[in-house]
């Protein structure tokens, strides 16, 4: 519309007041650049908001990623005199401190002497503390936490008593290690760090790779940014709260310049400090991309930025991405050396999709000149990324669960079904984005060349077709100068210049309608990336399925075992020469998990003890592939033997196994298996 100028001699009405809006420094009304700057801000608002519900759902769900599987003295347990140490045995790997294990007496005062003892054996993991000399009788509580190899804090707290139970003025704390508001907070600040990265990477592979002319597009740049100051924010978040989130569950920990040096120390506390050393990296990436990168035009000018920024982007985006692998679930369980690069393989491929998804949405809505050639080699990329998550993928899910029934038995295993199906979801809307791709017309051309017959170019207020005022006219071009010169009248005119561009700009955009078509499918891939990014996040704080079922066996092992009873075992043995026969005697007291006290006898053909010239005896629990467990033995008298520290981990079946040579050449191997309560 074009503003009417008053005749001559008409008497002159003052303009109505029209209510001012703010107006850019540009001649644009605020709203008006607020719609195109809308875009790239909403993404991450979705994102944080998605991280926000996420934290306060993980905050009572999480799982632990290792767990107790045995301890000695059991819990529960009566014994009739102090025993020397507690022992804890666990699933897997574990990180514990000298106050990590701490017993009390019935009154509340500590019965340790307060030093871990690493009592760890192959494939057992297993520590202790010793006890004080003279306790007295009564009930004690044993309070442990520990770090799991992938990082996450579990907790626990069992009783046992001398000579027989009593009460006990020994109170626990309620909160659990990761739980609360530092937990949710640490949560949120594990998702919104994803989110990031993917954004940060994805972002930059989409311009370097499919459409270097966004290098210069400022609703890509805003986005790249937005991503690496989310990705930066979120690290430096996470490695504050790590001492809190593992130790005394207060948010004014995050402060405390002693705990955060203890973070520093631990494995992953050096990851997240080379995450942010890594992000310093990267934002020099990120100034070379919109930088010198941009300012240059041509392919050819650009020949000899694009090699070094390649090269440079795959390093930093891999030892990011490492610092994942390192810390986290692929650091532990089987097949590591595989796992971890397999790992830093997946997270790359993921970013690549999903954050070049995000870069493609803003580009779509912002900068709809975007070329076709630059969607197809999208289009290319994504498959490529897809096809690579597939492996990836295949072989993570067959590590974590193991099993088919894992798969629907487990929360882990759920929850893998679960994103299984939202990628399925994501597949089937990116192929209806891929059709849309194939049916874009050309480049759409500039606003300028976009103009309908008779259009005035833009300002110069000329009539458009049919003797209207032409929609790329400039408002302001017949205005009377008093008009304008009234800051009221002025305001009204800028917010019909900015009405006129986005019309324009909403004209070209829609031109196309396969374009429009692309980016509402586009659109929807988003929605669906952001809840695939939530489903990730629970399964990183969720007991893999592997190790739960190991777990729910021992535990399973723990609840069906024998009592308490010394075991007696009788072995006839025949070495083969002469005067090679005779019998092994073995009594294993008490006969349950945790230390006992083995006494061998051998006995000769006439029943009289002997001596043999080697004794060997190994227990191995065959079901959970722990042994075999040598016994030291320690000789008597003639034909008797005692180990007084026979330590078994754990109740449930074992094969003993007794080796017995009386001369040089004669030697036998009985085994026998025994239940273990």
């Amino acid at each position: 519309m074009t503003a009417i100028a008053p005749r001559p001699g008409a008497p002159t009405r003052p303009p109505r007041p029209v209510p001012a809006r703010p107006a850019s420094p540009h001649g644009v009304s605020a709203r008006g650049a607020s719609a195109r700057r809308g875009i790239a801000p909403r993404l991450l608002a979705l994102l944080l908001l998605t991280a926000a519900l996420l934290g306060t759902a993980l905050s009572g769900a999480a799982s632990a990623h290792s767990a107790l599987t045995g301890s000695d003295p059991a819990d529960g347990a009566v014994v009739a005199t102090a025993p020397q140490r507690v022992t804890l045995t666990f699933s897997e790997q574990v990180a514990l401190g000298d106050d990590s294990i701490r017993v009390l007496e019935p009154s509340g005062k500590r019965a340790d002497s307060g030093e871990l003892r690493d009592l760890c054996s192959g494939s057992v993991v297993k520590y202790g503390v010793d006890l004080r000399d003279g306790l007295p009788d009564g009930t004690y509580t044993v309070a442990w936490q520990a770090v799991s190899a992938d990082s996450h804090p579990i907790s626990g707290a069992f009783s046992f008593s001398i000579g027989k139970p009593s009460a006990t003025k020994v109170v626990l704390p309620k909160e659990e290690p990761g739980g609360g508001l530092v937990g949710r907070l640490y949560d949120i600040g594990r998702y919104v760090s994803y989110a990031g990265f993917t954004v940060l990477v994805g972002g930059c592979a989409f311009v370097l790779v499919c459409w270097p002319r966004g290098a210069s597009v400022r609703p890509v740049q805003r986005l790249v940014a937005y991503g690496w100051v989310t990705f930066t924010a979120a690290t430096l978040a996470l490695l504050m709260l790590r001492g809190p989130y593992t130790g005394s569950g207060e948010l004014g920990d995050a402060f405390d310049l002693g705990v955060l040096q203890g973070v520093l120390d631990t494995k992953t506390g050096a990851a997240l400090t080379s995450r942010l050393l890594l992000a310093g990296a990267s934002a020099l990436f990120v100034a070379l991309l919109f930088g010198p990168y941009a300012r240059r035009e041509g392919p050819g000018d650009r020949r000899d930025l694009v090699y070094g920024l390649a090269v440079g982007g795959t390093i930093v985006a891999a030892g990011i991405a490492g610092t994942w692998a390192l810390s986290e679930h692929a650091s532990t369980g089987v097949q590591t050396a595989l796992a971890m690069p397999l790992d830093v393989v997946h997270l790359l491929a993921v970013a690549v999709w999903l954050g070049g998804l995000a870069a493609l949405v803003v580009a779509l809505y912002r900068e709809p000149s975007i070329e076709r050639d630059a969607v197809e080699r999208y289009s290319r990329l994504a498959f490529g990324a897809v096809a690579v998550l597939a492996v990836t993928g295949l072989y993570q899910s067959w590590r974590q669960v193991g099993t088919w029934t894992a798969l629907t038995g487990t929360a882990y295993g759920r929850l893998l079904l679960v994103k299984l199906g939202l990628v399925a979801v994501l597949l089937g809307v990116g192929w209806i984005s891929r059709r849309w791709t194939r049916q874009l017309a050309e480049t759409v051309r500039v606003a300028s060349d976009e103009r309908r017959p008779g259009e005035a170019p833009e300002g110069t207020g000329g009539p458009g077709p049919e003797g209207t005022d032409g929609e790329g006219a400039d408002p302001t071009a017949t205005a009377d100068p008093a008009a304008t010169a009234d800051p009221v009248r002025a305001a009204q005119l800028a917010r019909q210049r900015a009405a006129v561009a986005v019309a324009r700009k909403r004209r070209v955009r829609d031109a196309d309608p396969a374009r429009a078509g692309l980016r509402r499918s586009v659109l929807a891939e988003t929605a669906v990336v952001v809840v695939v990014l939530a489903v990730t996040t629970a399964l990183t704080a969720t007991e893999p399925a592997r190790t739960q079922e190991q777990t729910d066996r021992m535990r399973a092992a723990t609840a069906t075992a024998v009592p308490d009873r010394p075991v007696d075992v009788s072995l006839p043995f025949d070495t083969g020469g002469p005067g090679g026969t005779g019998t092994v005697r073995l009594n294993l007291d008490p006969g349950r998990s945790g230390g006992n006290t083995l006494r061998v006898a051998v006995d000769g053909a006439d029943g009289k003890p002997r001596d043999v010239a080697e004794l060997k005896v190994s227990f191995t629990l065959d079901a959970q592939e722990i042994g075999p467990l040598p016994v030291p033995l320690e000789r008597d008298a003639a034909g008797r033997w005692t180990a007084r520290s026979a330590q078994l981990p754990m109740p449930g079946d074992w094969r003993l196994r007794v080796t017995v040579r009386t001369s040089d050449i004669d030697q036998t191997t009985i085994d026998k298996n025994v239940k273990i309560g």
